[in-house]
This record gives structure tokens, C-alpha cells and sequence, in this order.
């Protein structure tokens, strides 16, 4: 008996959609906007793209690009490339022309599907711009427009799919037979906040066997309702989100765009039940100042992670959007998204002061710039070994070697202490820390400790240059209802919480936060605010 015809979880997607058909077949998959599906529907849908892809010449191992915000044609496309034998090739919605090219250029993209006019972007004309430029994409055949219009030389999705053949059914259905879990599945590349963007290779066995149990630990079940704000070109919403909700027979509620009252109005109305984000998102919603106009009862679980996030919100989440179950873990690109969780059963206390302990099958080290382990309780970079690590960068085993060492540790670049229990508490990116008079700060920490403060909604806190001291604090504030709090009496406050050269030396009233697509504060775009407020 194969996989998808039992109950078991299977470990490649083209098996895990047969088998949200067999179980889950009348269930709704997908709601977005007037478009509804059920997981036998979806599963159709799959079937024929699969089969266009296969007529169009696509070839086992050939890289599809998907450059598009969150919609129910990017989960088709996503599944039907995987089921044809191709690479998915996830491509930032924020990017431009030269950005995306050089990531569809070196993924060698045969075919990109994208959208028009998102956000008033023609990524089409992007690309000629970028071509003109010099910046080509010399692998790549077709494009697909998956919604809005269709620019001279593209095709409708409709179009597309429609180019089906009984020869391409079969010989997907082939390819299909034939997918292990431990095939190339996706190419992620990483955000390229430090140089160009590294693509990371994804398994989709890893995948599907930790965001089961990230689902298991969220209580999800068919019937649940998801709603994705986080963009399906990231870990945190292909692996997070599409993939725990095929599992359960959970509907996916795509999201293309965060904004407070749009978020609150859908779950209000669309009933619903489990909501993963980051603490930004989280933050943002127990902030705002119309909450109460909103009913936030369906909400049932919620996770959160890709930063550190202050006690006090984990308390809000539960007291103020009614969550019954709110959790944290921590993962990257690099672990297919997942490396430690918290469980369901963990005391409240336990959650929200770490992000969890390691996946079973994975293990943890917390080691100093030495490379020595260090002691329970003291900071140290966290180091990652299992089956969640990736098989390198594509086509740079350079970059490989200096992030994977040769005995197989994940070096994750993220600081962190961890407990007794085996639990452990991102305090910061290793990048991130500052020195001030020879004391190393770690942001993540004065960020926690400042949000408890009743005037703070939000808070982000970068080093600045400073002549004596090498570098010294400086805090961009997002003001909570209770309005915005005095540099001087915050920085009194400061003194009295933590210790001084933990104190940042400027605080500066903002109306928001930056925010990069997957909703994580862009520290990068503080530190040039910062420069020009110094008048460096």
C-alpha cells in the first residue's frame, strides 16, 4: 500500500495532496476573496497544472519561479510544480528587477509565474528593465501571469492550464510515483541583508515531518481555519503555513498584505481559529486602539517566532485576542523552517521566555566564539545537527563550508542561552550585538525589557557609533494608546531596569517600525535613519 492511499504521512507533497483528497476530500482548502476549494478540488487543480507544466517541456529537476503575493493560484502552481518533478523557486514580492533576475538567473528558472499589479509593481517590465540593463535570465522560456493582466509575451494561468494534454497527465502522474521526500523540492534564498541572496536547498521530507509536529503542537485539526499573512515565498509561510494545513485538512486563508484592521475584520469574519506570525504582527494587533471593535473569539492557537518577543505580548495575546494556545519555536531557512518548538503542555512561563526545545531527532549546541561549549544559563551561539539541516547552498560550496561545518553542526549565527530543561532563549543575531565600553549588548534584550513599559507598543534598539565608547544604544520607540513616553524620564526608567551600559543613549519616537515582507523589523533601514538623525 502507498503512502497516500493510508493514513500515514507521507514524505513529498504530491503523496500528502493525494492524501488530503482521500481524507479530507470535501473539506474547504482554500478560501480567498469569492474563491473556494476543497481539498479534492485542489488536488484537480494540481493534477492539471502539473499536466501544463509536463506539455509546456518542463523536465524532472527544472526550476519554476513564483514571484507573486499570497493567493490561491501560487498554492496550484506550488503543488503542481512538485508534482511535475520541478524545483520551486520562491521569489521575494518586495524585489525588483535586478533583485529577482539575479535570483531567477541562478536558480536556472525555466518558467516564472507571477501576478500584475501588486502593489502597483509590473514585475514583467521590472524584468526588461533589468534585461536592458543587463541583468538577463538567459534559462528562462515562459511566463505565466497567475492574476492581472496579461503583458505582451505572457499567458494567463487559465491559459496555461488549459494547455493540458492526456500525454502530460499521464507522464506527471509518473513523476508523481516516482517523488521521495528526499528530492530537491524548493530553492529559498535567503533575504541577502549581508551580500547576495544564497539559495538554500530544501527537502520536502524535512519539511512535512517537522511541521507535523508543529501542527500536532498547535492542536490543529481538519475544519481549522488559517489565516496566512506570512508570504508564502518564506519559510515561515510555505513550510508554516501551506504545509501544516494540508496535513490537518485545515483551510488556508491567504493574505497578501499586513495591515491591522484588514487582519482583525478577516478573522472576525472569516472565523478564524489558528494565526502564526511574528511577534510584530502580534504586537501590532494588541496595540491598536480599536481591538475592542473587533470579535477575536475564534482564535484558538497561535505560534510565533523569527524574533524575540517580550513576555508581556504572550500575556496580551492570550487575555486580549482570547488565544488558548500560544506558542513559540525557532527555525531558519537553513532547518527547513523548524528547529525547536515549544509543547502545548508547557507552562505558560516556560513559553513565553523561550522558543522551545529541539524537534525529536535534532540536536543543539550553545558553543562561544571558540567554538567551546558553554554552560547552561550563559550566552553562546546556537549550533543546529539533524535532519531539518539543508544540504548546502546551491552551487556554492564555499558558502557551505563557512555555515556547516565538517562535523555536520548548522552554525545559525543567533545568540542564545539555554536551560536546564534543554529550552532555549534566542537573545539576539550574533551580527546584531553591539559593544559599549567592552560590554557586549545583546538589542533582543533591552527590546524585552523596555516593552514593559506601559508608553512602548513597540521597540527596536540598533548600535550607533559613539567615539569613547565605541558604540551605544539607540532605541526607535512606537508609542503604545497610553501615548508617547519623555527621552528622559524613558531613560530614567532604563536605569532602573537594567544595567547602565545596557541603556540606550537616544530614544526616538516613531510612528511605525519598518518592516521587511515577512514582517521582521529591518534593522538595516533603522541604522540609516539613525545616520541621518546623527548627521553621520
Amino acid at each position: 500500500m502507498s503512502a497516500a492511499t493510508s493514513f500515514a504521512v507521507p514524505d513529498n507533497y504530491p503523496d500528502l495532496i493525494e492524501r488530503a483528497a482521500r481524507l479530507f476530500g470535501d473539506t474547504e482548502a482554500i478560501r480567498d476573496g469569492d474563491m473556494s476549494m476543497t481539498f479534492a478540488e485542489l488536488s484537480n487543480r494540481t493534477d492539471q497544472c502539473a499536466a501544463a507544466l509536463v506539455a509546456c517541456g518542463l523536465r524532472s529537476g527544472d526550476a519554476v519561479g513564483l514571484w507573486a503575493p499570497n493567493a490561491w493560484e501560487w498554492v496550484v502552481a506550488a503543488m503542481g510544480t512538485l508534482r511535475a518533478g520541478g524545483v520551486i523557486v520562491p521569489v521575494n514580492t518586495r524585489f525588483r528587477g535586478r533583485e529577482a533576475a539575479y535570483v531567477l538567473s541562478r536558480a536556472r528558472v525555466k518558467l516564472l509565474f507571477t501576478v500584475f499589479g501588486f502593489l502597483g509593481y509590473d514585475y514583467v517590465a521590472d524584468l526588461e528593465a533589468a534585461a536592458a540593463d543587463g541583468h538577463t535570465i538567459d534559462s528562462l522560456e515562459r511566463t505565466v501571469i497567475l492574476r492581472g493582466d496579461t503583458p505582451p509575451g505572457t499567458t494567463s494561468f487559465d491559459e496555461f492550464v488549459a494547455t493540458a494534454t492526456p500525454d502530460g497527465f499521464a507522464e506527471a502522474a509518473k513523476r508523481a510515483a516516482a517523488a521521495t521526500g528526499d528530492d530537491l523540492g524548493l530553492v529559498m534564498f535567503t533575504s541577502g541583508t549581508t551580500g547576495l541572496p544564497k539559495g538554500v536547498m530544501i527537502r520536502p521530507a524535512s519539511i512535512i515531518r517537522s511541521f507535523s509536529q508543529y501542527a500536532d503542537e498547535l492542536g490543529m485539526r481538519s475544519g481549522d481555519r488559517m489565516l496566512v499573512i506570512n508570504p508564502f515565498f518564506h519559510a515561515f509561510g510555505f513550510c508554516g503555513s501551506i504545509t501544516p494545513c494540508i496535513v490537518k485538512g485545515a483551510t488556508i486563508l491567504p493574505h497578501p498584505v499586513f495591515e491591522v484592521e484588514a487582519v482583525l475584520e478577516r478573522i472576525e469574519s472569516e472565523r478564524v481559529t489558528v494565526l502564526p506570525g511574528p511577534p510584530a504582527i502580534f504586537q501590532s494587533m494588541v496595540n491598536f486602539a480599536g481591538l475592542d471593535r473587533y470579535d477575536t473569539s475564534s482564535l484558538r492557537s497561535a505560534i510565533t517566532g523569527a524574533a524575540a518577543i517580550p513576555v508581556e505580548t504572550v500575556v496580551a495575546m492570550r487575555e486580549r485576542l482570547s488565544f488558548e494556545t500560544v506558542i513559540t519555536a525557532f527555525g531558519m531557512t537553513e532547518t527547513h523552517g523548524l528547529a525547536t518548538i515549544c509543547s502545548a503542555g508547557d507552562p505558560p512561563e516556560l513559553v513565553a521566555s523561550t522558543s522551545g526545545k529541539a524537534l525529536a531527532g535534532i540536536e543543539l549546541r550553545v558553543v562561544d566564539d571558540d567554538g567551546h561549549d558553554v554552560a547552561a544559563g550563559e550566552p553562546g551561539e546556537l549550533l543546529v545537527r539533524g535532519y531539518c539541516v539543508t544540504t548546502g547552498y546551491l552551487d556554492d560550496p564555499e558558502q557551505t563550508a563557512k555555515t556547516i561545518d565538517a562535523d555536520g553542526w548548522l552554525h545559525t549565527g543567533d545568540i542564545c542561552v539555554v536551560n536546564e530543561l534543554g529550552y532555549i532563549d534566542i537573545t539576539d543575531r550574533k551580527k546584531d550585538m553591539y559593544i559599549n565600553g567592552g560590554f557586549n549588548v545583546y538589542p533582543a534584550e533591552v527590546e524585552n525589557v523596555m516593552s514593559e513599559h506601559p508608553q512602548i507598543g513597540q521597540v527596536a534598539v540598533i548600535g550607533v557609533p559613539d567615539e569613547r565608547l565605541g558604540e551605544v544604544g539607540a532605541a526607535f520607540v512606537v508609542p503604545s494608546p497610553a501615548g508617547a513616553p519623555d527621552a528622559d524620564a524613558l531613560r530614567a526608567w532604563c536605569r532602573e531596569q537594567m544595567a547602565n551600559y545596557k541603556v540606550p543613549r537616544y530614544f526616538w519616537n516613531v510612528e511605525a517600525l519598518p518592516l521587511n515582507p515577512s514582517n521582521k523589523v529591518l534593522k538595516t533601514d533603522l541604522r540609516e535613519l539613525a545616520a541621518e538623525r546623527l548627521g553621520a
